[in-house]
């Protein structure tokens, strides 16, 4: 299936974000991929453009950064790039007993996965509910649907990701 639509993902430069600008890229649609990687984008940016003979634009930000969102949406404003999905997939996870983490760790792992996705979304919506046009699609995690020992940030904040989804 063919597409002409404009996607924006985060977390693009490996896994779950790598294969969708692949499978976005296959379609036919161009792609604006963020992640802290400039080396890791810019290489996707060559496979996908030459490849596939789409337009890719790199924003390499690091979304555990409280501003890191807004400057997203405005650099993607003044480039003049309409998005059409927007797939917050940028996101890691911990592992140790919750007692004995470093608050830091956890922190920024609820920046990460919590306030960046919330944030974009919150910047992104209008845009879409305006030209009543356009998708969200938040990568959650089979965690959120269990409890999580050794884990247990990381399983609130993909439950966190789950129920902002649905509601």
């Amino acid at each position: 299936m063919k597409t002409n639509k404009t996607i924006l993902i985060t977390g693009a430069s490996s896994g779950i974000g790598k294969e969708i600008a692949n499978i976005h890229a296959e379609r036919g649609g161009d792609l604006v991929i963020v992640a802290r990687s400039k080396d890791k984008l810019d290489q996707l940016k060559a496979e996908l453009e030459s490849k596939h003979s789409v337009k890719v634009t790199v924003i390499v930000k690091d979304l555990g950064l409280p501003d890191a969102p807004k400057e997203i949406y405005d650099e993607v404003k003044k480039t003049g790039i309409e998005i059409d999905y927007l797939v917050n997939n940028a996101g890691f996870g911990g592992l140790g007993k919750f007692h004995q983490r470093e608050w830091e760790q956890d922190l920024a792992m609820i920046n990460l996965n919590i306030v960046a996705l919330t944030a974009l979304t919150r910047l992104f919506l209008p845009d879409f509910v305006k030209r009543n046009s356009g998708r969200i699609l938040n990568v959650s995690s089979t965690a959120s649907l269990m409890p999580g020992p050794l884990q247990a940030v990381y399983f609130a904040s993909k439950a966190y990701v789950t129920s902002f989804s649905n509601a």
